[in-house]
């Protein structure tokens, strides 16, 4: 909680966070580079879909 008001405030960025993270978290030792650039697409492309305007 360094840089936060209160336990609130940490928890909603922390949930936003890991929501992120874990769309463009791969474990990059696991998979060849071209699995791994299909992957980033795919997570770009999921980015996109969401941040997109209605």
């Amino acid at each position: 909680m360094q840089c936060f008001k209160s336990a609130g405030s940490a928890q909603r960025f922390l949930s936003s966070h890991a929501a992120v993270y874990n769309t463009f978290n791969v474990q990059r030792h696991l998979t060849s580079a071209s699995t791994h650039r299909a992957f980033r697409a795919a997570a770009m492309g999921t980015w996109h879909e969401a941040v997109a305007p209605a």
